[in-house]
């Protein structure tokens, strides 16, 4: 009875929240980059040509994966396809020192850790961060996460970090 429905009613709270950690995920844009962008969305946005690393087939989802760098930019994009050399859509984004994208809420590499407090402050995972190195907004399964050296953001990652 009673029990019951309060397990249900708990995991349907738990439920939400989760949802609402991803849906950071999908609505996160870093500068004009946005997580499942296609490649010709990709290079209207990104023009230069990136250094492309080799394809890799992971088991983990039996899709294939492609670190695009773009090394003046200070960014490192992550695209994945389902068929070997098929046009690819955006999965993760890694920001660091040469990148002056901002993300949606205007912090971006170089931003004070009280600023990426008070913007993300609604989204923080206190389990996952480990502060004041890491903070996490979403979750490490697919959220914005932020590294800081000195207190200033060195390291912004869009996506997920853990599978």
């Amino acid at each position: 009875g009673i029990a019951a429905l309060a397990l249900a009613c708990a995991a349907a709270a738990q439920q939400k929240s989760e949802e609402e950690m991803f849906k950071l995920m999908k609505i996160v844009k870093l500068g004009e980059l946005k997580l499942e962008m296609t490649e010709a969305q990709l290079k209207q946005v990104l023009p230069a040509q990136p250094a492309r690393a080799r394809e890799q087939l992971w088991g983990a989802d039996g899709q294939y994966h492609q670190k695009w760098t773009y090394a003046q930019r200070g960014l490192r994009l992550s695209m994945v396809s389902e068929k070997k050399g098929a046009a690819k859509t955006l999965e993760s984004i890694e920001c660091s020192a040469r990148c002056t994208l901002k993300s949606t809420r205007g912090v971006g590499i170089g931003s004070p850790l009280a600023d990426v407090q008070k913007a993300y402050a609604a989204e923080f995972n206190k389990e996952e961060s480990k502060l004041p190195g890491i903070f996490v907004a979403g979750t490490i399964y697919g959220g914005l996460i932020f590294n800081f050296k000195a207190g200033t953001v060195s390291v912004m990652y869009l996506g997920a970090a853990a599978e």
